[in-house]
Order: C-alpha cells, then sequence, then structure tokens
C-alpha cells in the first residue's frame, strides 16, 4: 500500500482533481418553510412540530415569504438569472427523519440559474459558476444516544458495557423539530479544482450569507452544511478532457474537514485507477475519527426521487417590482468593502481581508473611524488585542464589551506617546475588567454604582502616563550612565548592543514610564 505522500505525489503528476459543491444554507426565519412553528436552536426534541410539518393527514402547506426575500438575496448577490416563473416540488424518498416520505423542494424550475462567485486563489482571480439556487424544506435529525444514556432512555438498567453496546446499535431517535426549516441550496459547477480552492470558495460564500444577515452559517448547529462531488481525470495534456467518474461525500460538518475529505477522496481515487481499478458512483460518508471516506449507498440519479409538481402549493411568479424591492436591501458585499478599505483608507490588502470577514467587525471598525480618523491604528488595534481577546473569551465582536468610542481613546493617548506599548495592553485588560455587559452602569456588592472606566480614568489611577519630560528623562540617564560605566564606555568603543542595554536600565529605574525612543535619543547625545 502506498503512503500518503506517495498518493498525492501520483495524484499531483498525473490527473486533475474535478469538484463540485452542494451548499446547503439554513435560512434565519422566525417560523418554518410552509408553517407557522418556530425555527430556534436547542429546544427539546419535538416540541417545535405541528401537523404541517409532520405530514399529518387533511393540511396544507403555505409559503414563507421572508424565507423566499432571503433566497432572492442571495441569489442576487451570487449574479444569479433569476427565474420569472417558478414552483415546488415534491422530492421523493423514504427516511426516519422525513415524516410525509417527501421533501418540498424544487426541481426542473429552480428560483434562480447561471450565478458565478468570485474567488482568489494563490493572489488570482478565479471564478465558480453556480448551476442554481433554489429552496426547499430541511429534513429532521436522527440521534443516536450513547450508551450510557440508551438504558436511561429505554428505562433499564444495563449490567454490562457490552448490554448497552447491543442496546445503542438496536435503535435511533428522530427529533423533527428541524423538519420544515427553510434550506437555501446553493449548487455550483464542477470548476473547483482543488480542495484549498474548495475551502476558499466556502469562506466567501459564508461570508456573503452573513453579510446579508440570511444565515449565521454555524455549521456546528446545522446552518450550514455541504455535500461534495469529486472526481478525477488525467492532466490536460495527458489524457481526455471529459469528467472522471464522480463520488458523493456527505457528513461533513466543518471547513477543516470538506478539506480532508476532499484530499482523502482524490488520493483514494487515484491510487485506484493505479491499481486498474474502476471508480464506483456511489455516496461516501466521512469519517472524521479515522480520517477516511467510507462508502454509505449507490448514489441516487434525479430519476430515483421520482419528482412531480407540489400539487398543495401554487406557482410563483416573481416580477421586476419584487425584485427591486429585494436589491434596494442588499448590503454592501464582502469583496466590495474589501476593495473599499483598501482605497478609501490606504489599508493594505491583509488589514482589509481580515477586517471585513465579518460584517460586524467592519462595521466596528468603521465606528471607530467616525471618532477617530487613522485606520491604520485603528486596524492594527483590532487585528492585534481585539481578535487574541475575542479568542481567548470564546465570544463575537457583538460581545465585546469595550464601545468604539472609549476603544479610540485608548489608542489615541497611545499614539500620542502619553502610555507605552505595554502599558497600553495593560489599560486594554483593565478597561474590559471594568466595563459591564451589556448594561453601560451595574450596582456592585456595595450599593453603588459601578460604570466603565476610561482609558484616562485606568492611567491616572495606576500611574501608567508615559514620561517624556526631557528634563525629567536626563536626570535618570545621567544616574544610570554613572552607575553603569562599562556600559557607556562599550557603547563609545562601537558596541551597539550595549545602547540598548543602557535603555532598559532607564526603563528599570522609571518603572516602565519613561518614553524608550526619546530615551535612546538622549542617550546617543549624551554619549557622543
Amino acid at each position: 500500500m502506498a503512503t500518503q505522500e506517495q498518493q498525492q505525489q501520483l495524484l499531483q503528476q498525473n490527473y486533475e482533481t474535478v469538484i463540485g459543491l452542494e451548499v446547503h444554507v439554513q435560512l434565519k426565519t422566525k417560523s418554518k418553510m410552509f408553517c407557522g412553528c418556530p425555527t430556534r436552536f436547542g429546544a427539546r426534541p419535538n416540541t417545535q412540530v405541528c401537523p404541517v410539518c409532520l405530514g399529518l393527514p387533511g393540511v396544507l402547506p403555505v409559503i414563507n415569504k421572508q424565507a423566499f426575500d432571503y433566497a432572492l438575496k442571495a441569489a442576487l448577490a451570487l449574479n444569479c438569472r433569476i427565474s420569472d416563473f417558478t414552483k415546488f416540488d415534491r422530492k421523493n424518498y423514504f427516511y426516519p427523519d422525513l415524516p410525509k416520505n417527501y421533501q418540498i423542494s424544487q426541481y426542473d424550475i429552480p428560483l434562480a440559474k447561471d450565478g458565478y462567485l468570485d474567488i482568489q486563489i494563490n493572489a488570482q482571480p478565479k471564478r465558480i459558476n453556480l448551476t442554481r439556487v433554489h429552496l426547499e424544506e430541511d429534513a429532521g435529525k436522527l440521534v443516536h444516544p450513547e450508551a450510557s444514556e440508551t438504558s436511561c432512555v429505554m428505562g433499564q438498567a444495563s449490567e454490562t458495557h457490552d448490554a448497552q453496546r447491543t442496546m445503542h446499535n438496536v435503535y435511533s431517535l428522530v427529533d423533527f423539530n428541524r423538519t420544515g426549516v427553510p434550506l437555501l441550496e446553493i449548487v455550483s459547477e464542477p470548476e473547483i479544482n482543488s480542495p484549498e480552492e474548495a475551502h476558499v470558495y466556502l469562506t466567501a460564500l459564508k461570508e456573503i450569507m452573513q453579510y446579508l444577515g440570511i444565515s449565521d452559517c454555524d455549521m456546528e448547529k446545522g446552518s450550514l452544511r455541504c455535500d461534495a462531488n469529486l472526481s478525477i481525470r488525467p492532466r490536460p495534456g495527458v489524457g481526455a478532457k471529459e469528467l472522471g467518474v464522480k463520488v458523493e461525500i456527505k457528513n461533513i460538518n466543518s471547513f477543516k474537514f470538506v478539506r480532508l475529505a476532499l484530499e482523502y477522496e482524490a488520493r483514494r481515487q487515484a491510487e485506484i485507477l493505479k491499481q486498474s481499478g474502476r471508480i464506483i458512483q456511489e455516496t461516501r460518508g466521512w469519517d472524521e475519527h479515522a480520517e477516511e471516506t467510507r462508502p454509505m449507498r449507490s448514489k441516487e440519479e434525479a430519476h430515483d426521487y421520482r419528482y412531480f409538481p407540489e400539487p398543495d402549493l401554487e406557482p410563483i411568479r416573481i416580477d421586476a417590482a419584487w425584485l427591486n424591492e429585494i436589491k434596494k436591501k442588499l448590503p454592501e458585499l464582502p469583496q466590495v468593502r474589501r476593495e473599499r478599505f483598501t482605497k478609501e483608507y490606504q489599508l493594505p490588502e491583509y488589514d482589509a481581508g481580515v477586517l471585513t470577514q465579518e460584517k460586524a467587525l467592519a462595521d466596528y471598525f468603521e465606528e471607530c473611524l467616525k471618532v477617530y480618523p487613522q485606520p491604520k491604528s485603528i486596524s492594527n488595534w483590532i487585528m492585534g488585542e481585539i481578535l487574541r481577546y475575542l479568542k481567548e473569551a470564546g465570544i463575537t465582536i457583538q460581545e465585546f464589551p469595550v464601545p468604539p468610542a472609549r476603544l479610540v481613546e485608548l489608542i489615541e493617548l497611545f499614539d500620542k506617546k502619553e502610555i507605552s506599548s505595554s502599558a497600553a495592553k495593560d489599560v486594554f485588560k483593565e478597561m474590559i475588567k471594568s466595563t459591564p455587559c451589556p448594561a453601560p452602569a451595574t450596582v456592585g456588592r456595595d450599593g453603588t454604582e459601578q460604570t466603565a472606566k476610561t482609558a484616562a480614568d485606568i492611567i491616572n489611577e495606576k500611574g501608567l502616563r508615559q514620561v517624556n519630560d526631557e528634563s525629567v528623562l536626563t536626570g535618570i540617564i545621567n544616574r544610570v550612565i554613572e552607575d553603569n560605566p562599562k556600559m557607556a564606555a562599550d557603547y563609545r568603543g562601537g558596541k551597539e548592543s550595549a545602547l540598548m542595554a543602557l535603555v532598559g536600565q532607564v526603563m528599570r529605574a522609571s518603572q516602565g514610564k519613561a518614553n524608550p525612543q526619546k530615551v535612546k535619543e538622549i542617550l546617543i547625545s549624551f554619549l557622543k
């Protein structure tokens, strides 16, 4: 058996990877696609259901207009050709989490077609064309209890681990809360040629959906799910141009696993062809623990689902007035905002890319600029201290307690050399600790009102203001030179490192309050 490195080398030298992605985006509506049940995540199983989403006899679905508006926003943002006439269809299949034994989806006349998404690969632009964008309802969720939970659910005591495991293998539970939640399916053309490209494409797509405000795209909650179709073929100039036999990969619940699954599957197929084997068109699941794809079932074709028009829903006509209303609500999209940040604020492309990854982060940045128009200084702080804090605290920028106006006060004091870099970081931490969240003021244990401390308050309380007065610095520097004659002699003798050693001594003597740049300048003038 070839090693992973050998398989990768075989793949790169002889084959081209061809990937198409089917992305399912759960829309952030308050109610489901065809009924009034809530869509809250985390509710007790089977508490957000009704006769409509459970498919009971005698009920009729009603289209959620908010979901349709969200879908139109996405289609416009993805440069699609919007259908002026569309309809819903029944996709028939049998599975425990599908109570009606069919899914209301769209087949031959989807909401939108022929869109595209532009991405950057190694600083080079690439356009990924989109086959279609359509609406459908989500299925339920199968829950597989752990062995320890199984005995509790069954109301039986299991005497051994083997008995628990056997019981676990007997059944699964079904939660229908997710049944009927509106889904947007976005299908790309098979134009993605590497796992890295797939990752970039998914990241760009996620950014757009979040900017539009139509989904939180949280993969852990199932708000964004991805199925990948992958095939390989001889590289151009080596063999045929037609596509190879594709394999669909399911159960991928993170962008990281998308990349790993695609890498594995491409290597697996290359190894099969090397051994003169045959690729089987099938559906495979991603096993994140074994880090490999495994067979699930043969790949279904459209005719397997026996599509036919949904008889309980009328077709929909989308006129120019409706589209114009949606267009007015479109926000500035990530790539456009990125380009504006580089031009309007003269930010490096890297800074603009980081700041615009999330709409809320870009909004926070621009709120700061309204108070203190120094883009690069603010960018440095957001990309440094703020993002570091958000990661450590496990929160989003929306939950960050320090408002823009208070942050820029600190940045301005730092830019004016009122405080040192280390002091500024200490002040930043203290501002976070002293800022009640979310209220502007809280009541302490002693009954007194506590309000957020400003940067100036903290600097004054802790005596952190940087010493810039030359007369004060000169006195400290003279004492340091007298106490360290060898360092002074070494510097005069050409040893540059001695200068920084003296600066360190001055900083220590001033308890870190001296302006290090001024200290260095004065030392150089004294030691000539």
